[in-house]
């Protein structure tokens, strides 16, 4: 399962590692590899700072929706806030992949429906899994090359 990490406020790479550890302290959940740290410009409204994403292989034994419960309540034990849409935020956890399943429900879409459209996180995925094969997209070398533009800067 690919989990993407994505912070910025108060000292963004920090949260974001602080996230990583949360939830590789999970139950029934292990750590496989976490990408570096990548800084980018907001999607959103550019009156922001600017973010920073990672993302992280995990194994976990927890079915996607008790694993989304369980991201939900690290998000806000770290002081997450919607302040508004594609806004700053102190941390966002999003279920990217979860194996090869295609999830749709009125809580969790995997894959996460913007996977392709953004190079925060499909560069630092292909860092950890350059041969990864996402299931209805494609290869994910393929949906980089398809990006018009990037605008990451490893940190």
């Amino acid at each position: 399962m690919v989990i993407g990490f994505g912070s910025n406020l108060n000292k963004p790479k920090n949260q974001v590692l602080k996230a990583v550890k949360s939830v590789e302290s999970l139950s029934e959940t292990q750590l496989v590899k976490v990408s570096s740290c990548y800084s980018s410009k907001p999607q959103g409204p550019q009156d922001q700072p600017d973010f920073v994403n990672a993302v992280a292989i995990f194994y976990t034994a927890k079915s996607p929706e008790v694993f989304l419960k369980s991201l939900q309540k690290i998000e806000k034990n770290q002081g997450k806030s919607k302040r508004r849409h594609w806004g700053e935020r102190m941390i966002d956890l999003d279920i990217l992949l979860f194996d090869n399943l295609s999830i749709n429900t009125e809580t969790l879409t995997v894959p996460h429906p913007e996977i392709s459209n953004r190079d925060f996180v499909l560069i630092p995925l292909a860092e950890i899994s350059p041969n990864l094969q996402i299931a209805g997209l494609g290869k994910i070398e393929d949906l980089i090359a398809e990006l018009s533009e990037t605008y990451l800067i490893r940190t």
